[in-house]
This record gives structure tokens, C-alpha cells and sequence, in this order.
């Protein structure tokens, strides 16, 4: 099946520590079997645009490149943008 190879990504922008990034990670462990999860230390020289723009917001989720949720995990509308991308890459 391709399906594996057509996971979204979903992009987590974070920094040391994030106690918030944790627990959300810890909320979406009974999806990670569908999404390919992707970090992106805001904290690194090469991210400084994302610190520009995400340093009061982390975290801060895009799902396959485009922007989803931050601060807490949104279930709701995490398993909704899933969901609709799977449709689409079937």
C-alpha cells in the first residue's frame, strides 16, 4: 500500500525545553502511526524566521506546510485537516 509513503507531515516548531510541546506530543501518540511528525528547533541560526515569527506561540503546528494550530493541540480540527488529506492522497 502507498499510503505509508503519503503521510502528511506535520511540522511541530519548538525550542528546549517546552513543556507544552511535550504534552502535545504526549495528545497526538495515537495518531503518529498516520502523520510523518517533523521538529523544528526555532532556537537554531538557520530558523531564526520562524523565531521571529513563533517565539510567543510554541507550539506552533503545520500540517503539510501550512499552518494548523498553536499553543495546544486542537484535536478536533488536527483529526479533521488528517483526515482530509488522507482522502486526497488515496
Amino acid at each position: 500500500c502507498s499510503a505509508s509513503t503519503n503521510k502528511p507531515v506535520l511540522t511541530l516548531f519548538t525550542k528546549k525545553p517546552c513543556p507544552l510541546c511535550d504534552e502535545a506530543k504526549e495528545v497526538l501518540k495515537p495518531y503518529k502511526k498516520r502523520f510523518i511528525l517533523q521538529e523544528v528547533d526555532i532556537t537554531l541560526p538557520e530558523n531564526s524566521a520562524w523565531y521571529d515569527k513563533y517565539k510567543y506561540d510554541i507550539p506552533v503546528f503545520h500540517l503539510s506546510g501550512k499552518f494548523l494550530m498553536k499553543h495546544r493541540v486542537d484535536i478536533q480540527k488536527f483529526e479533521d485537516q488528517l483526515k482530509k488529506l488522507e482522502l486526497q492522497s488515496e
